[in-house]
Order: structure tokens, then sequence, then C-alpha cells
């Protein structure tokens, strides 16, 4: 397996240090994000128990009765149905996760465990999309969802800003594309990788299919969004109430390029076929944010370097590549 590499721990020299949590609750923990924040949190607070059973956000039962034992003091909420395909397939499960789900986890910590801090973790797609000569965007950019995944998301970030006012504790993260080791091939880096750690392993033809090569994307190293969550929890008790952040690097990065760097560190020339039904209708030009509020409240700042963040998901590919050709 390729080596975990942190991410950049925030800077603390200027904040107000609360306790560390002792009881830590979070959702989507078996997902790509959650089990690197998984790592995260044990190795930041390793006195905390980690609270990470999943739950069915669609039974309102379960979800109370986990919220009143656990009694955490940090909620991560990342479970939701997390890709268009999987929204598509079940639209009525989408919303009833996405939005309903999480309305019913903030109820239950309202009732159960009222000074619970929750944080949860929305998608860039609520946007819409940016203007391809504009500038990054920020917080104060209308939502704008283009998708129904974007839509059910963008409707949960408002609906739980709503419960402000009966007191929940909120802090609202908009995640531009998260990528790293580990992550599924129904995403675009890894599905690269995953066709071109193929290719090497003379599994397939030196023939790669993609999809629309000429966006722009903002990817962030999973390992530094997770850092981000840390610092997050870190300063739980001096963020202004509700704040919303973008997590992003504030680099627009085209996918074709991406393909490119990855095929010369794998060291492997192929054909590129584009397939039209890969391009999704909705696909804009160009997403970029603006993270500055998120540096400036958190300490944050992404400092996995690109070309790292490439060869470990190329490193990762090749070994479950290998691991495939077991069976």
């Amino acid at each position: 397996m390729p080596a975990i590499v942190p991410g950049c721990a925030p800077d603390m020299s200027d904040a107000e240090t609360p306790a560390p949590p002792r009881r830590i609750l979070l959702t989507g923990a078996s997902g790509f994000v959650g089990r690197h924040l998984q790592r995260a949190i044990a190795a930041a607070y390793p006195a905390a128990a980690l609270l990470t059973d999943p739950v069915e956000l669609r039974d309102p039962s379960a979800i109370g009765t986990l919220v009143a034992e656990a009694r955490p003091d940090v909620c991560v909420h990342l479970a939701a149905v997390a890709t268009l395909t999987a929204a598509r397939a079940d639209e009525a499960r989408c919303w009833d996760v996405n939005l309903h789900g999480s309305l019913r986890l903030a109820h239950a910590i309202l009732r159960h465990a009222p000074t619970c801090h929750m944080l949860f973790v929305s998608s860039s797609e609520i946007y819409g999309g940016g203007d391809p000569g504009g500038p990054a965007i920020d917080e104060e950019v209308p939502l704008a969802p283009r998708n129904l995944y974007a839509a059910t998301k963008a409707a949960a970030d408002l609906a739980l800003g709503a419960l402000l006012g009966e007191g929940l504790r909120l802090t609202r993260l908009r995640a531009f594309n998260h990528t790293g080791p580990g992550q599924s091939a129904d995403l675009v880096i890894p599905a690269f990788a995953r066709q071109i750690a193929r290719i090497a392993a003379e599994r397939q033809p030196p023939r790669l299919t993609v999809g629309n090569l000429d966006v722009w994307r903002d990817f962030v190293d999973v390992r530094d969004g997770c850092a981000a969550y840390l610092a997050c929890i870190e300063r739980r008790e001096t963020l202004p109430p509700g704040i919303i952040l973008n997590i992003g690097s504030g680099v627009a990065r085209r996918v074709g390029d991406a393909l490119t760097e990855l095929l010369a560190l794998a060291g492997v020339t192929a054909e590129i076929h584009s397939e039209p039904d890969r391009a999704r209708a909705q696909d804009v030009a160009r997403m970029v944010a603006d993270s500055a509020r998120a540096r400036t409240l958190l300490g944050w700042r992404p400092c996995v370097p690109w070309s790292q963040t490439l060869a470990d998901v190329l490193a990762d590919w090749r070994v479950r590549v290998g691991l495939e050709g077991e069976h």
C-alpha cells in the first residue's frame, strides 16, 4: 500500500483551544473520506471514544437511540448517498438519506446531546458551477444545484442552517473534489488510475476510456481535507455559529492534464477513447474554491503535493489490480 502522508496540522498558535472531545460520533465511517478520517481522529485524539457504528438514517428510532447512548461531544456527519449514479438509481432514498436523514440526526442531537457540535460535510456541487473566466467560488455564491445529488445536499445545508435558531451547534463544510488512495473508481482520478494500472499489468489493451477531459476542477487530497475537519473540531468553540467553510485547494486543474500526468508517472502509453455517455450533461467547465475563510478561521492550508496525491492513487490501484489477479 502507498505510504500514508498526513495533511498539514492547523496552526493553533492564536486559537483558544477547547478541551479535547471525549466522544466523537462519525457517520459514514466506512466510506472513502470516513476511513481516512477515522485514522486522523484516532491520531489526534487517542483518548477519545470514536463511535463509528453504522446507523440507518431512514430510521428515526435507531438514530435517536444511537445519539442518546453515545451522547457525543462532536458529530462529524459524512454519511450520504454520495454519487449521482446512486442518487438516480433511487431518488426517494437519496432525498430520505441526504435531507431527511440529516435532519433526523440533527433533531436527535438537539434532544439527547444539545451541547454536541455537528460538522455537516456537504459538497461544492451545491454551487452549480463557476464562470469559466470568473473568480473562484466563495461561500457567498448563491446555491444553484444542477443535479439530484447536489439538490439533496443543498436542501440539507439550508435545512440544518434553519435549526441554528433552535440551538443546534453547527459548522457547514462545502468540500471540493476530494481524492486520494482508497477512492472508488467511480470518481475521475481513480478511474484513470485503475485503467492505467490494468494496462501496465497487461490486464487490458492500451486503450483508455474517458469522459470530458476539458473541464477544470479543484482537487483536494483527502488527507488535507481530513486535516481541515480536525481543525474544525479543534476550533469548534470559537467558530461563528453556523459558519460555512469551503474546503478546497484554490487551484483549478484540467482533468485531461491529470490523465497525462498519471500516464507519465506509470510510464504507460495508451490510446485515449472518449465516450460521450461518460460526460454528464450537467458538467460545468470550471470549479475552483476560494477557501480564504477556512484558511483564516481554521489556520489550515492544503500541503500534500499534487504529484504525491497522483502517485499514491496510482500506487493504490497497482496494489488493487494485483489483488484482482489473485482471485
